[in-house]
């Protein structure tokens, strides 16, 4: 089985302020820092530092050959990544004293996919390979459809949720991995306890694996339910804590490994994640994981 992920590859720009600034007011950063990110890239490194070997598809502007050189340096195939005209998909990002944050996202490449390219890509893989998506690119509902025909496994990260879902068709989707955020804009329901049931209701087929930050994470199908305790451990940043987890979940899927196992990696391997300054940077390798 090959593994693709068709996903976004961001830079962000990061500002430490004192707080975030309100409309009409200007003030000064304490100081600016620039990381590779992206929900794509940060599953993708994931994946490969869990073990995977793992294609990654989309698009860099002009000024995206960091992203390309940290995926190659993380043994990332990046032979599907195409180059287009103008800026790289990016965010603005505002830290205040607090840790709150407010993103300003801007899609560039990720926004520039082409059917054209998707088809060209889909072409190299075949029935039983999976394919990891998420919704910082264009065309998802077409990448859907076109992967469902070559009878890949679909997994779907639903993240940012938006109108572009809609015409997704969700049924073709084998595993979903959400927030209790998501699990509501889904479902409607914002008990995370009930959530779950509410998901596998909406979709009868899917596989779905539910993240609920303090309270741990869950997995449920039509058949079994699992629950999985966090590692308690000093949080500097969570960015990409979620990606990790996706990552280390899925590796631990194509190894073959139970549900319960694959929940317990995740678990270690999210916490590692969130002790650690940035997205990328942060993200653990399998053997940190297993030492944990």
């Amino acid at each position: 089985m090959k593994v693709l992920n068709f996903g976004s590859l961001n830079i962000d720009y990061v500002y430490t302020v004192d707080h975030i600034v309100r409309g009409g007011e200007t003030i000064s950063s304490e100081k600016t820092e620039t990381f590779p990110g992206g929900k794509g890239l940060n599953q993708s490194i994931a994946l490969a530092r869990a073990g995977v070997p793992v294609y990654h598809a989309g698009a860099v502007g002009e000024d995206g050959e960091m992203l390309l050189e940290l995926c190659r340096a993380n043994g990332v195939d990046t032979r599907f990544i195409r180059r287009t005209e103008g800026r790289n998909g990016h965010t603005v990002i505002q830290v205040d004293r607090n840790g709150q944050n407010c993103i300003l996202l801007f899609g560039g490449s990720n926004q520039k996919q082409t059917k054209e390219h998707i088809d060209e890509v889909l072409s190299h893989f075949e029935a039983g390979d999976m394919l990891v998506l998420q919704n910082e690119v264009n065309h998802l509902d077409y990448l859907i459809d076109r992967a469902w025909e070559r009878g890949m496994v679909i997994v779907l990260n639903p993240s940012p949720f938006d109108d572009k879902l809609k015409a997704c068709d969700m049924t073709k989707v084998a595993y979903f991995l959400v927030n209790e955020v998501e699990a509501e804009q889904m479902t409607g329901e914002s008990d995370p306890g009930k959530q779950p049931e509410r998901l596998l209701e909406a979709y009868p087929g899917g596989k779905f694996v539910l993240t609920m930050g303090s309270r741990g994470s869950m997995y449920k199908d039509s058949l079994q339910e699992f629950h999985q305790d966090i590692y308690k451990v000093n949080a500097v940043d969570t960015t990409a804590a979620g990606d990790t987890f996706t990552g280390f979940f899925l590796a631990a899927i194509l190894e073959g490994r139970p549900i319960p196992e694959a929940l317990d990696e995740a678990a270690r391997a999210s916490a590692i994640a969130v002790s650690r300054p940035g997205a990328s940077s942060s993200i653990p390798t399998v053997e940190e994981v297993k030492n944990f």
